[in-house]
């Protein structure tokens, strides 16, 4: 007769845990576990190895732009089918839709008018939550018109570009908008504007081969992917072998393809003293500024007479 009741492995009775869900994570950068709220309140960088999540673009403008300043512009600008292309059982209409969804975006770019430090500008933030940032025909305009209403205001120009490359759903009309998109940015050279480019994890493809490689200043966040084609696919093609951190902000620096690398936490105070900078006049009628907010159409297949011929 046995003395005692040995609990069969894999059946012992668990309590539950008074800690609610959510509450930590293992930081991808330190691999240590670090407490969930901390790395909101740091700007969603981890406060022990400065780890740069990645945020959505309304994160962004919060942390960046003076409180009640941002007034956003061309909301009604969104992606169509041209091509009625569909993977699988779902389109691209589709796919769009779900990603608006998602996100509570219309497109990959939220354009605006807003100040920073006092100074204003007009800003661009891309978001990576809808479809990768990819850039199609109504990103393209999105970010022209921005041009325009920096132009028009006579403000800086202030873009946070962040995006696997071009979308393949939308074929030749997505890969026009690196020259219409490069061709705005002569535009506000022209007009003697400063355009400052904040490359973001990641920037690459035709966001990087177009308009977030022709900053007057570029910057970007640490550790940041930049480039145009992946590692891997170049490793592969060229049968070499890469140096540690390739591709990387840091490398980037060292090649002279970036002029700064700032933290998200000083992000603002640096954007600031930019500007004053650059523009020290922007700052004289802010009181009196009222951005142009008039609706626009949605972005049909073809989103100018120069697309529609071609």
């Amino acid at each position: 007769m046995a003395f005692f009741k040995r609990t069969p492995f894999g059946r012992k009775k668990r309590t539950q845990s008074a800690v609610p869900d959510g509450l930590w994570k293992k930081c991808d950068g330190c691999k240590q576990t670090v407490y969930q709220p901390d790395i909101k309140e740091n700007m969603h960088v981890c406060p022990q190895c400065a780890h740069h999540y990645r945020i959505g673009s309304r994160d962004r403008i919060e942390i960046l732009v003076d409180s009640d300043s941002f007034q956003e512009t061309h909301t009604n600008i969104t992606a169509a089918d041209p091509l009625e292309f569909a993977v699988g059982k779902e389109t691209y209409a589709q796919r769009i839709g779900r990603a608006r969804k998602q996100s509570g975006l219309n497109e990959a770019l939220v354009t605006g008018l807003a100040a920073i430090e006092g100074v204003r500008c007009a800003i661009g933030c891309m978001d990576s939550s809808f479809v990768m940032a990819s850039m199609g025909s109504a990103v393209g305009e999105k970010f022209c018109r921005l041009v325009q209403d920096a132009i028009s205001n006579e403000v800086p120009l202030i873009v946070f570009a962040a995006s696997g490359g071009a979308r393949m759903q939308e074929g030749i009309l997505a890969l026009m908008q690196m020259a219409k998109t490069a061709d705005a940015v002569r535009q506000i050279n022209e007009a003697g504007l400063p355009f400052i480019v904040v490359q973001t994890d990641p920037t690459s493809g035709g966001v990087f081969a177009s308009f977030a490689n022709l900053g007057d200043i570029t910057i970007a966040e640490p550790k940041a992917y930049i480039g145009f084609a992946g590692a891997r696919l170049i490793e592969g093609a060229f049968k070499i072998k890469l140096p540690d951190g390739f591709q990387r902000a840091e490398y980037q620096r060292d090649n002279g393809f970036v002029d700064h690398i700032v933290a998200r936490t000083d992000m603002r105070a640096h954007l600031g003293k930019l500007l004053r900078y650059l523009a020290p006049k922007a700052d004289e009628d802010l009181k009196d500024y009222v951005p142009e907010t008039e609706e626009e159409p949605a972005l049909a297949a073809a989103t100018s007479e120069s697309e529609a011929e071609a």
